[in-house]
C-alpha cells in the first residue's frame, strides 16, 4: 500500500450537470492560495527540497519556461516527464489551399500530467469536508472566440460561464455581472443587461466588455434562489485570474 504523504481537502457541491432532482454531488479542492515559482522556489529551498538558494531555483525555472514557450512557439512538443505541452490549431478549413486566418483559426496551447507526476498520485488522499455552503458558485468559465478555458478573455465576443446559483435575478443595485481589474481593483467594468444572452443557474452566456489589456477577476451578484429570492445579494467570485492581451 502506497504512503500516504499528501492531503487534500475537498468539498461537495450539488451536480449541475445531471438532473436537478438529482441526489448527486461532486467534489471540488478547497485551495487556500494559488503558487507561483518564485513561492514554489522558497518552499522547495525551506524544506530542504532544493540544494541551491530559493532565488538562484527561481532564476532557472523562470529561464526553462521562458525557453520552453519559445520553442512550442516553433512547433516542437515538449514531455519533461512531469507534464506534455503541444500547440494546437483551432478551427476549421474548407479547401486544401487555405491559409491560416487568424480570424477563423487559433492557436492554442495544451498541456497534459506526464508519467512522473501521475506517480505522485499515489501519495495522495482526499479529506471530504461535508457539502460546502450551497452559495453561488463559479466552477468554469470559456471564451467562445478561442475555445480559451480559465484563461483568456476576449473583448466584445461571447464568454460561457458555468456555476451554481449563478443565475443573476433581483432588484438589488449591486445585482449584476462585473470584471475587476488586477491592475486597479477599483476600475470595475460591468455586463450589461442585454448582454447575458443566457440566464440560467447554472450556465450564462455574457458578451464580455470592451475590456482593456489586463488581468481580471469574474465576479456575478444575485439574489436568485430556486425557492424564494435572497433578501439580500450573494457574490460569486471566480477563484482563476482571467487575461485580455
Amino acid at each position: 500500500m502506497a504512503t500516504i504523504l499528501h492531503r487534500i481537502k475537498a468539498h461537495l457541491y450539488d451536480n449541475a450537470l445531471t438532473k436537478d432532482d438529482a441526489n448527486d454531488y461532486i467534489a471540488r479542492v478547497h485551495s487556500e492560495h494559488s503558487l507561483g515559482v518564485k513561492q514554489i522556489a522558497e518552499a522547495a529551498a525551506a524544506r530542504g527540497g532544493a540544494d541551491i538558494s530559493a532565488a538562484a531555483m527561481e532564476h532557472a525555472v523562470n529561464l526553462f519556461l521562458k525557453e520552453m514557450a519559445y520553442q512550442l512557439c516553433d512547433g516542437f512538443s515538449i514531455n519533461t516527464g512531469w507534464f506534455t505541452a503541444a500547440v494546437h490549431i483551432r478551427g476549421t478549413f474548407d479547401n486544401p489551399h487555405e491559409q491560416f486566418n487568424p480570424e477563423k483559426h487559433h492557436v492554442l496551447f495544451e498541456f497534459q500530467q506526464g508519467a512522473e507526476l501521475r506517480k505522485e498520485l499515489s501519495s495522495v488522499t482526499v479529506d471530504v469536508l461535508g457539502v460546502a455552503d450551497s452559495g453561488a458558485v463559479i466552477t468554469q468559465v470559456e471564451d467562445m472566440k478561442t475555445g480559451s478555458v480559465n484563461d483568456l478573455l476576449t473583448p466584445g465576443r461571447n464568454l460561457k460561464i458555468l456555476g451554481q446559483k449563478i443565475k443573476v435575478a433581483g432588484d438589488n443595485p449591486d445585482v449584476g455581472i462585473l470584471f475587476r481589474s488586477g491592475e486597479d481593483p477599483e476600475a470595475v467594468y460591468r455586463v450589461a443587461p442585454d448582454d447575458i444572452v443566457i440566464n440560467n443557474p447554472s450556465e450564462l452566456m455574457i458578451v464580455i466588455p470592451e475590456l482593456l489589456a489586463d488581468t481580471y477577476r469574474l465576479e456575478i451578484t444575485t439574489q436568485f434562489n430556486r425557492t424564494q429570492p435572497l433578501k439580500n445579494p450573494r457574490t460569486a467570485v471566480f477563484d482563476k485570474i482571467l487575461t485580455v492581451k
